[in-house]
């Protein structure tokens, strides 16, 4: 079978990589690599798939239905197994092999890939989605080597203040991000393992539980970080409302009552995610994105 990457997965990778890495031009060997490995019989790669992995719907020798997911090094996909291991799988996907954890190749437990918390109307979507996200918050394992809050959120505040000084008009917002991002780091509570982009579409219906998270990038740090890219879900759809800033303020209450997160410090990180999505959309020319992002964080 031809491994073919979606076109979703090939702008995204360009995105991350302008330049290439090669990645891409490996990616068939690597997957046909896999599959022979592990004796598997490929159903059909998954489309339109996610932003930064090949995900292939597979059976394994025994007639049981997998996932066969291969992302490249800049993806961490590392840090997402030892993630997933470490839930084991308690409102996350299992891993079903360690086979070759190097070479950025994971074999999960198979979902339904076409039927997201995102299906669900928006307030029981929300509901769904948090409790989820409230199973994921553990300690992390001793000895861990993922990035803290303070370290990925550091990364990002320098190309944010590369893109603010390419663009002075997003420069306010930036500033503003930059500056809420230092308040809180400087007293923040006790860390945990968080899913480091969760949102509704990472949420897929399973036979196992009747929902579980996919696609970690993971990160130690508070709880608020996870959560507030949670309220910004559908931004579009906020942002068409007439009442889409009252709606986000209530959105930012409901879900900080509901999961006993400290309601300023989640706003805090929302306007700071916000923005970071904002610039970087801006920067690869999503502008739609970048309009979106900006115009949200603006409300905060």
């Amino acid at each position: 079978m031809a491994f073919e990457p979606p076109r979703r997965l090939v702008r995204a990778l360009g995105e991350t990589a302008p330049d290439g890495d090669g990645w891409l031009e490996r990616l068939p060997e690597l997957a046909r690599r896999a599959v022979a490995l592990r004796e598997l019989t490929v159903e059909r790669v998954q489309v339109p798939g996610g932003r930064s992995s090949l995900v292939v719907l597979v059976r394994r020798a025994d007639g049981s239905p997998a996932v066969l997911k291969l992302a490249p090094p800049r993806a961490r996909p590392e840090s997402e197994r030892v993630a997933l291991a470490h839930w084991g799988g308690r409102g996350a996907v299992q891993v079903l092999d360690e086979a070759d954890p190097t070479e950025g190749v994971l074999l999960l437990e198979r979902l339904h890939p076409d039927v997201s918390v995102r299906s669900l109307p928006e307030a029981k979507a929300l509901l769904e989605a948090a409790g989820t996200l409230r199973r994921l918050w553990v300690e992390p394992p001793a000895g861990h080597r993922f990035e803290t809050v303070a370290e990925r959120t550091g990364r990002q505040a320098e190309a944010m203040r590369s893109g603010a000084a390419a663009d002075p008009e997003v420069a306010p917002l930036v500033e503003a991000a930059l500056a809420i991002r230092e308040e809180l780091l400087v007293r923040p509570p006790e860390g945990v393992l968080l899913h480091g982009t969760f949102r509704q579409s990472k949420v897929l219906a399973g036979d196992r539980m009747p929902w579980l998270a996919v696609g970690p990038d993971p990160v130690v740090g508070e709880s608020a970080f996870d959560l507030a890219r949670l309220v910004r879900d559908r931004v579009e759809d906020l942002i068409a409302q007439p009442s889409g800033a009252a709606t986000t303020r209530r959105r930012i209450k409901r879900l900080a009552e509901s999961l006993e997160v400290d309601q300023e410090r989640l706003r805090g990180w929302t306007l700071f995610r916000a923005v970071e999505s904002g610039v970087r959309a801006r920067r690869v020319g999503r502008e739609k994105d970048a309009e979106l992002l900006l115009e949200f964080a603006g409300w905060l």
